[in-house]
């Protein structure tokens, strides 16, 4: 082989091989500010630093915060999102103040991309869009009213409108997450099939329940729930919504957010939601219907790609 050509297949190798991280800095990152602040069950600020930490070690994102005064306080909130690319909320204190929810409304329908993690579904009850813009949520005086429970039966939607709360959990434990939209780009050449790290599993979603199409599911409680979906606005923009990703009550409690699963879905949800399309390799080290998978320290190892 000629020099010429050596060189030509070892450029051609290293490109090939090139991890997430490096061709990703190619790219202009995208930029997230996740929302915090409040939250009597969860601890939010941990959930905050281990998404940043997953976001921005996978070299495709940047990340801010926008924090709430906490429990007091909400009526002086007023977050800039403009210059974002995708809003993550990681709440579950008061509602937003009626210019604020304008605002992040507008965001949403000018194409921006919201991200909605777990006990994000919880708070809010009273702001209409929102609900809308997460097609389901629970607890917080959700009830028939504001629609039905929607869960997959048989290959298709089941949509009970049986009255009654929205919400429930038990104990944390580990699942076998399955996917029922396997084309979709979040989802598109992962294993449909694999086991999630002990979690809080959120069970008797209800809501509007518009443009929402489910992602993935789990067994509990005799039918298969929802535990991602995205919703579609007519108005515009793009949501992913992650019922995985629960913190305890301590700085230790982080142990869901640590499966491969939860932070390569959330890398891909999140690229979705601000793109519209998903550029990530699938990491070898993305886990199986027998076999757990976790990345400690909130990135990919050497050798994932």
């Amino acid at each position: 082989m000629r020099v010429r050509d050596i060189i030509i297949a070892t450029a051609a190798a290293m490109l090939f091989c090139t991890p997430l991280s490096a061709q990703s800095a190619e790219k202009e990152p995208i930029k997230a500010v996740i929302v915090a602040g409040a939250d009597g069950s969860h601890y939010w600020q941990g959930a905050c630093d281990v998404m940043k930490q997953i976001l921005e070690n996978s070299g495709m994102f940047t990340v801010d915060f926008a924090f709430t005064p906490g429990w007091n306080g909400i009526e002086n909130y007023n977050p800039d999102f403009s210059g974002y690319d995708i809003i993550i909320i990681n709440y579950g204190g008061p509602t937003f103040t009626e210019p604020v929810r304008r605002k992040f409304e507008k965001f949403v329908a000018d194409g921006g991309g919201l991200v909605v993690i777990h006990s994000s579904v919880v708070p809010m009850a009273d702001w209409k869009e929102y609900n809308e813009l997460i097609g389901m949520g629970a607890w917080d005086g959700r009830d028939e009213k504001v629609g039905p429970y929607l869960y997959w039966e048989d290959g298709e939607y089941v949509y009970d409108y049986t009255p009654g709360g929205a919400g429930y959990h038990g104990l944390q434990h580990e699942v076998t997450i399955n996917h029922r939209a396997p084309e979709h780009p979040i989802l598109k050449g992962l294993n449909p099939n694999w086991r999630h790290f002990k979690d809080e599993i959120y069970t008797r979603m209800r809501g509007p329940v518009k443009n929402i199409e489910i992602l993935a599911t789990a067994y509990e409680r005799g039918r298969h729930e929802p535990l991602m979906w995205t919703v579609t606005p007519e108005s515009g923009g793009r949501v992913f919504v992650d019922l995985l990703g629960h913190c305890g009550s301590d700085p230790n409690m982080v142990y869901s957010m640590e499966c491969t699963g939860f932070q390569v879905t959330l890398l891909r949800g999140c690229e979705w939601a601000a793109t519209g399309e998903v550029t990530q390799a699938v990491p070898k080290d993305f886990p199986n219907e027998k076999h757990l998978s976790l990345r400690p320290d909130f990135k990919a190892p050497h050798h994932a790609y």
